[in-house]
């Protein structure tokens, strides 16, 4: 009996032992899982605070290229903005200017401007060329007016004779100007025929400054202009029979438009004298030039004519070097 008593003991003690084996594989199972919970809480969390700073790092980057891209942008922006701008200060200059340089030449066309006697004050030697537009002149009182020279006109074709030539002539010979005798130049007369009407309507020159053939349009001559080997060879006939007369090459008054036309290429070792009342004559006819009559519209005390106007001219060089173009130099 007491054997049995023993035996179930060691049995109840061997389950109590068996179970509380188990309670502790269960326990630590339990455990375990708690602990691979927690880890996968763990790695959770720092899969999630990891997404989360990747987020926003990404944001931050998306943000930062969105700054860039929206710079970058502007940067485009302001630059064409700028080059508009230029262009329109350009576009409005170059329309001022344009617009400038047209009134400018209107108001030269029309007279209302003058360049021309602020770039004449520049020369040395002045003078005028008169006719019988001016009428009567006191040449005491014109002489008294900064002038040095004087062309008074003689002929014109071969029988036209100014009316006041011997009247000026003979009292312009009373005053200190060096004094000249043109000729205005025919298209329809012979050159020998206009020569020899100068030469015995003036006469000798001895003293005076060398004979001027004017040539310029007249009439309808510009529209319907003469053959050209027509006018160089009564022209050079005219020319040679003066020189011939008086030895010294003839001075030769013209426009642009007939020098052109007939003289350059022609006679082109004759002293120049030319008409350039808009511009100085450099623009037209570079250095060539001697003389130069550079407005049409000058007023001057001394004269009473039909003409209100008096035409003004310079000479190139020195008053020394205007006396080698006298036929006879004065002697002092």
């Amino acid at each position: 009996m007491e054997q049995n008593i023993i035996m179930l003991k060691q049995k109840i003690t061997d389950l109590e032992n068996i179970d509380n084996e188990n309670l502790d594989k269960q326990n630590l199972h339990i455990k375990t899982l708690d602990i691979k919970t927690s880890d996968t809480k763990t790695s959770d969390n720092e899969i999630s605070d990891k997404g989360a700073s990747d987020t926003e790092n990404l944001d931050e980057e998306i943000l930062g290229q969105e700054n860039i891209d929206i710079t970058t942008s502007n940067k485009k922006t302001l630059r064409k903005k700028v080059s508009n701008k230029k262009r329109w200060i350009w576009a409005a200059g170059i329309c001022s200017l344009t617009a400038a340089v047209i009134v400018t030449g209107a108001l030269v066309l029309r007279k209302e401007i003058k360049i021309n006697p602020i770039v004449a004050e520049g020369y040395e030697v002045h003078g005028v060329d008169v006719s019988h537009y001016q009428g009567t002149i006191d040449w005491d009182v014109l002489s008294q007016q900064n002038l040095d020279f004087a062309f008074i006109k003689a002929t014109e074709g071969s029988t036209h004779v100014d009316e006041c030539f011997l009247d000026n002539w003979q009292a312009a010979e009373q005053t200190n100007l060096y004094l000249g005798a043109y000729h205005f130049f025919s298209f329809d007369s012979e050159g020998g025929k206009q020569a020899a009407s100068y030469i015995d309507t003036v006469g000798n020159l001895n003293g005076k400054l060398a004979p001027v053939v004017d040539v310029e349009y007249y009439g309808n001559k510009r529209s319907n202009p003469p053959k050209r080997t027509e006018v160089v060879e009564n022209l050079g006939a005219m020319l040679d029979a003066l020189e011939q007369y008086y030895e010294i090459k003839p001075i030769i008054y013209t426009t642009y438009t007939v020098y052109n036309d007939y003289i350059r290429g022609e006679f082109e070792d004759y002293p120049l004298w030319v008409r350039s009342v808009y511009c100085p004559p450099s623009v037209f006819f570079g250095n060539k030039w001697s003389f130069w009559q550079y407005m049409d519209t000058a007023m001057l005390d001394g004269y009473a004519g039909a003409e209100q106007y008096i035409d003004v001219n310079v000479f190139k060089g020195t008053k020394q070097e205007l006396e080698k173009l006298m036929i006879q130099k004065i002697m002092y």
